[in-house]
């Protein structure tokens, strides 16, 4: 019997629920990231420590370090800071950091269901490099500001990070800012911390690396977050296999795009696009 639909309503509980994946979920749901959300929106970021063992950050150098064999194109992604784009082709090390139930917990509380996945990239600051430009992840969408965060992106600490070794810096605050105010150096602080653990910002909150003073490099992981209605930096689509994504979590399967929007964003053939590894 064909299906009658009567209002919107019935649509978006038609494709979208049969295969829905991420929707807050009971089990990301704790007091601690009630905590960790209520000081991100207060400050526009939150560093969480230690949510990575040695043995995991050693199992990540080992996997990443092979595929470190290129240096930025310009000061933004940095000439003495090394890249690795489409890593979820390259190695499995980072799917845990991309789909933890820690991030993936905020994620829940600030965006839609079925948020996805901007990008991910490992990224090595070698020494000598300068500090980034500052900027903001959702600051290329046309939509003013002040306004709700479009984005959010945890930068993970492979090594620790240091005020000298290149830190992350941010701008507390930042994010509620309008369209008349840009971030200054000597407003950042440093996201200092130990190897383990992450700084997840907003992407409406001002940032960027800092400058690689030390003698050592400093290895990082950072994933980025949007909302469902967005597309994303990183074009997935064309960049993994089905045999990759058959690899992936289910998280990771919807966070990279293989999910719907209510009612039926992100279909192929009308069909969800989790039939096309079935």
């Amino acid at each position: 019997m064909k299906k009658q639909v009567n209002e919107l309503k019935d649509l978006q509980r038609d494709l979208a629920s049969k295969h829905g994946f991420l929707t807050p979920s009971a089990s990301r749901q704790s007091s601690q990231i009630d905590a960790d959300f209520e000081k991100l929106m207060k400050d526009g970021y939150i560093i969480i420590e230690n949510l990575l063992s040695k043995e995991e950050l050693d199992h990540i150098r080992n996997e990443v370090s092979p595929l470190l064999n290129r240096s930025g194109r310009n000061n933004f992604e940095g000439v003495k800071t090394q890249r690795i784009y489409d890593v979820f082709s390259k190695t499995r090390a980072i799917d845990r950091l991309a789909d933890h139930p820690r991030i993936l917990g905020l994620m829940d509380k600030l965006f839609m269901p079925n948020y996805l996945m901007s990008q991910a990239q490992v990224i090595n600051i070698l020494p000598g490099e300068e500090a980034q430009l500052l900027h903001m992840d959702d600051g290329n969408y046309p939509i003013p500001r002040p306004r709700p965060p479009l984005g959010a992106a945890t930068v993970w600490a492979i090594d620790d990070f240091t005020e000298l070794n290149g830190a992350t810096e941010v701008i507390p605050g930042s994010h509620q800012w309008g369209e008349d105010r840009n971030g200054n150096r000597d407003e950042t602080i440093p996201a200092a911390m130990p190897a383990g653990s992450v700084v997840f910002f907003l992407a409406s909150t001002w940032h960027g690396g800092g400058a690689n003073r030390s003698e050592a490099s400093r290895l990082a992981v950072t994933c980025q977050y949007c909302e469902p209605y967005l597309r994303q930096q990183e074009n997935f689509s064309l960049e993994l296999s089905k045999d990759t994504i058959r690899e992936l979590s289910p998280e990771l399967r919807s966070l990279v795009g293989y999910s719907i929007h209510p009612p039926f964003w992100g279909m192929v053939d009308g069909k969800h696009p989790l039939r096309l590894i079935d």
